[in-house]
C-alpha cells in the first residue's frame, strides 16, 4: 500500500459520496483548550465513513472486471456501505447479519439494494455463514477492515483533512477493527510526518490499545461497551501492523464519557453521533492526551444510532454530567411530609422527575418510609446545592 492508492481511492469516490468539509467548533475549542475541528462522517452517505472503504473496494473490483456477487457480514455500518456501493456500481450484494440486528438496520441495508440474510446469534456466527455462502455463490468477500483497498478508502478522510486544514497538528480517530485508524494514520504520515495521530477505543473493547502497548497483535475474549461500532474482539492483522508503524498514541474512554459527549454534541452542535463516533471527541474533552494550543481534528465516524437507544444514552449522559441525580432519604409516612420535601426542592429550583416509596424495609418504624428520588438539575454544582439544602432541613441523604 502507498499514498497513491489513497489518492486513487479519493478519485473513485469523487461525486459518489458526500464532500464532508472539516468544520471548526468554538464551543469544543473553549472546552478543550485547543483549536478543535470536526470531521462529521455522521453526515456521510449511509451515515458512516464505512461507505468509503466499501465503495473503493467494489470500484476496484469492477475496474478489474470482477463484477460477480459480493458478500459481507456486518450488523451495522459496513452492511449499509457495501449495499450502497454495490447498488451504485451495478453489482449484487448479499449481507449476512445476526438475527438480533435491529429491524431499522436491516431495512436500511435492504433499502440500499442488497439482499439480507439473518443468521447466527452474534457476529462470529454470521461471519461463518457469510464464508459458507461465499463459497456457494463463488462470491467475493468484502472484509469490514482487514483489506488494503478498504483501508485505502478509509484513508481518504486524511486526504480530505490535509486539503481542508493543511496545518493540522493532530487527528483523533475511533478504532475498532482498525481500518479507519490504519488508513488515516498511513496517509497522514506519508504526507506530513509531524501530524500526530491518536487512536481511541472504548475501555470495554481495547484490543488495539493492548496491541499497541504490547507491540504485538492482541485480541480480547469479550467486549462490553455501548460503542457497538468499535466493539471488536479481534482487530485486523494488516490494520494492527499499520497502526504500530504510524500511530503516535492509543487511549481509551469509558462509556460514561462517551454518553456525556453524545449529549454535548446534541445540545451544542445539533449533531446526532453514534457512540463509536463520539469516542474521539470524548478523548479530547476528558484530557486523555495533551492537545494544548494544537489544531486538532476529531473524526466523528458515524451517526447510525438506534432511535430506541438514544434516550438511554441521553439519560446516562445526563447522570454523568450531574444533570440528573438520584438519592434516597427517610421521612415520616404522614400527610404533608412529601409536600414539605417537595417545597425544599422547588425552592432550590430543581425538578422532581421520579419518586418511589419503600415502606417494607425491615428496620423501618411503622410511621416511616424511604423515598427514592430522581431530580433534574442544571449542573453538578446545582445538585450539590440541593443536597446541602435538604441536609440543612434535617434530611439524611444517600446518593444512588
Amino acid at each position: 500500500m502507498n499514498s497513491k492508492e489513497v489518492e486513487m481511492a479519493a478519485a473513485r469516490l469523487q461525486g459518489n459520496i458526500h464532500n464532508v468539509k472539516v468544520t471548526s467548533s468554538k464551543t469544543f475549542s473553549a472546552m478543550s483548550g485547543c483549536d478543535l475541528f470536526l470531521k462529521c462522517e455522521n453526515r456521510q452517505k449511509t451515515g458512516s465513513f464505512k461507505v468509503r472503504g466499501a465503495f473503493n473496494k467494489l470500484a476496484k473490483l469492477k475496474e478489474e472486471g470482477k463484477t460477480n456477487e459480493v458478500i459481507a457480514s456486518s450488523a451495522g455500518n459496513h452492511a449499509q456501505g457495501v449495499s450502497y456501493a454495490s447498488s451504485k456500481l451495478g453489482m449484487h450484494a448479499t449481507i449476512v447479519m445476526p438475527k438480533s440486528t435491529p429491524i431499522a438496520k436491516v431495512l436500511a441495508t435492504k433499502g440500499y439494494g442488497a439482499d439480507v440474510v439473518l443468521a447466527g446469534d452474534n457476529y462470529d456466527e454470521c461471519y461463518e455463514e457469510a464464508l459458507r455462502l461465499q463459497k456457494e455463490k463463488k462470491a467475493t468477500f468484502i472484509h469490514p477492515f482487514d483489506d488494503e483497498d478498504v483501508i485505502a478508502g478509509q484513508g481518504t478522510i486524511a486526504y480530505e483533512i490535509c486539503h481542508d486544514l493543511p496545518n493540522v497538528d493532530m487527528i483523533v480517530v475511533p478504532a475498532g477493527g482498525g481500518g479507519l485508524l490504519a488508513g488515516i494514520s498511513y496517509y497522514a504520515k506519508q504526507i506530513n510526518p509531524r501530524i500526530k495521530i491518536v487512536g481511541v477505543q472504548a475501555e470495554g473493547a481495547d484490543a488495539i490499545v493492548q496491541s499497541f502497548q504490547q507491540k504485538k497483535h492482541c485480541s480480547t475474549k469479550r467486549v462490553n461497551t455501548i460503542a457497538d461500532g468499535i466493539a471488536v474482539m479481534n482487530p485486523g492483522e494488516k490494520t494492527v501492523k499499520l497502526i504500530q508503524e504510524n500511530v503516535d498514541e492509543m487511549v481509551s474512554v469509558s462509556d460514561d464519557e462517551i454518553a456525556a459527549t453524545i449529549l454535548l454534541l446534541l445540545e451544542r452542535e445539533k449533531l446526532v453521533v453514534e457512540p463509536a463516533g463520539a469516542s474521539s471527541l470524548a478523548a479530547v474533552l476528558n484530557h486523555k492526551m495533551d492537545v494544548t494550543a494544537k489544531r486538532v481534528v476529531c473524526v466523528l465516524s458515524g451517526g447510525n444510532i438506534d432511535v430506541s437507544f438514544i434516550h438511554k444514552v441521553v439519560e446516562k449522559g445526563l447522570v454523568t454530567r450531574g444533570r440528573n441525580i438520584k438519592f434516597k432519604t427517610l421521612m415520616l409516612d404522614v400527610p404533608g411530609s412529601l409536600e414539605h420535601f417537595a417545597h425544599i426542592v422547588k425552592e432550590a429550583n430543581a425538578n422532581i422527575i421520579e419518586v418511589q416509596y419503600d415502606r417494607i424495609q425491615a428496620d423501618l418504624n411503622l410511621n416511616e418510609t424511604i423515598i427514592h428520588v430522581a431530580v433534574e438539575v442544571s449542573s453538578k454544582e446545582h445538585g450539590d446545592a440541593l443536597i446541602k439544602a435538604l441536609k440543612q432541613k434535617g434530611y439524611e441523604i444517600t446518593m444512588e
